[in-house]
């Protein structure tokens, strides 16, 4: 069996990684049925939604400090970041998608830019998002040009994210010794839900070397999640703190959510992408099972809104969920969106439609089109040359801390734009990339 995967996966077409249209069983009932009878309309939203992305990013890129890297847009004003941000992948990443898509010489050179800055950090050991910092932006660039320089990059990054595994535990630490929410204990080795998105660059280094450590780390590090960070519903839980002595499990809590036992909306995006994208890599029936699980919850939840872009939190202000932040539920009248996770699950579910049966397929496929029409309405996605250059409005980063609440934030965009990279190719007639 895994060898057929392995063989299957070679013949996909690979972006952004993800591999959107295989030869693995269900991929191409997921092309069948994504639109329906509105897959026209779709379509065409689709195709100028990408068509106004690429105006509005050739305007953000207008705005951005030459040796930094925009990340929101608050009262007016582009709020940049150094290279070394978790954010700094997600621009460069998103100009080469809209470079794939309009082949704006304007908007590559832009990206190449950034990619120098970004060079430097790959032998940053001091937090597991080089995932997100070096596969979202080189990972996008050696796909479409293949050079040798971005695959070495590529490799060394995997190098230095590796060394935070710790055997013992079994993960890779997520950030350094760290207070709780609360601000009464210390965590010595968290790990936040969000590092599954990291491993993808660990699948990349084992397949571009042939040394299959990463892989095994990644692999290990997927189980031991699996183990710890969901509920019997297959609800996630943000942090897991473990014991690197004996290895145990010392507490399960949020850092960005509502409560402890809530469900943060963005970290069970996360959870549905990361799981999605190991199954690809593994070809293992559990990651699989496991990820329409965590979509089913996501997807049927009673507190997801008719639009389908969730609140940042899918337990705020229920009883039995009781936050350990100094929370005014008058500071919000009205529950803030997490466009950001609501761009994530809809690409996430775009992938997994293609590995499940006909009936998931369908319901995935079609549950991933209405998120997509609502980000690309007018309620969500700003008018060319307005919202700073970015293109989603109403993310949330982190409401405990009241930073980055309902504003544009860099990587809603990146997700919303491979989705929209994603709906195009499942529905299109071109050709299997190699």
């Amino acid at each position: 069996m895994k060898k057929a995967v392995n063989s299957l996966i070679k013949k996909s077409l690979f972006l952004g990684g993800c591999f959107l249209l295989s030869f693995y069983p269900g991929t191409k009932l997921a092309a069948q049925y994504v639109g329906g009878s509105s897959r026209s309309a779709l379509d065409d939203t689709v195709n100028l939604s990408l068509q106004e992305s690429v105006k509005q990013y050739a305007y953000l890129s207008e705005q951005v400090p030459k040796d930094q890297l925009p990340r929101t847009y608050i009262d007016g004003q582009v709020m940049s970041v150094s290279p070394y941000a978790w954010i700094s992948g997600f621009y460069p990443g998103s100009l080469l998608y809209l470079y794939e898509f309009s082949r704006d010489s304007i908007l590559l050179k832009e990206a190449n830019n950034k990619l120098v800055q970004l060079e430097k950090l790959q032998t940053v050991t001091a937090n597991h998002d080089l995932g997100f910092m070096m596969y979202c932006s080189f990972g996008n660039a050696y796909r479409l040009f293949q050079k040798p320089e971005h695959k070495s990059i590529l490799i060394q990054s995997a190098k230095s994210l590796a060394s935070r595994f710790n055997p013992k535990v079994g993960c890779i630490e997520s950030w350094d010794e760290i207070k709780s929410l609360g601000g009464k204990r210390m965590l010595d080795f968290p790990v936040i839900i969000d590092n599954m998105m990291n491993l993808e660059l660990l699948f990349f280094a084992s397949k571009a070397t042939g040394d299959p450590y990463y892989k095994d780390i990644a692999i290990q590090h997927t189980d031991k999640t699996l183990k710890n960070h969901f509920r019997k519903d297959f609800s996630s839980y943000h942090v897991v703190a473990y014991d690197t002595v004996s290895g145990k499990v010392l507490s399960r809590e949020t850092h960005q959510g509502f409560s402890d036992n809530s469900t943060w909306s963005r970290g069970q995006a996360w959870a549905i992408y990361g799981f999605t994208m190991v199954y690809r890599e593994t070809g293992n029936k559990k990651y699989l099972k496991a990820a329409q699980r965590m979509a089913d919850f996501y997807l049927k939840h009673e507190n997801l809104p008719d639009d389908m872009v969730p609140y940042w939190d899918f337990n705020v202000n229920q009883e039995g969920y009781d936050p350990v932040w100094n929370y005014d539920p008058a500071k919000y009248p009205e529950i803030p969106r997490d466009a950001s996770a609501g761009a994530i699950v809809a690409s996430a579910l775009l992938e997994l439609s293609g590995y499940v049966t006909k009936k998931k397929s369908q319901y995935y496929s079609s549950a991933a089109e209405k998120m997509i029409a609502s980000l690309s309405s007018s309620n969500y996605r700003a008018p060319v040359g307005t919202n700073g250059g970015f293109i989603l409005m109403h993310a949330s980063g982190g409401v405990p801390g009241d930073v980055e609440v309902d504003v544009p934030l860099s990587y809603a965009d990146y997700y919303y734009i491979e989705s929209l990279m994603r709906y195009q190719n499942l529905i299109s007639d071109k050709p299997i990339e190699k």
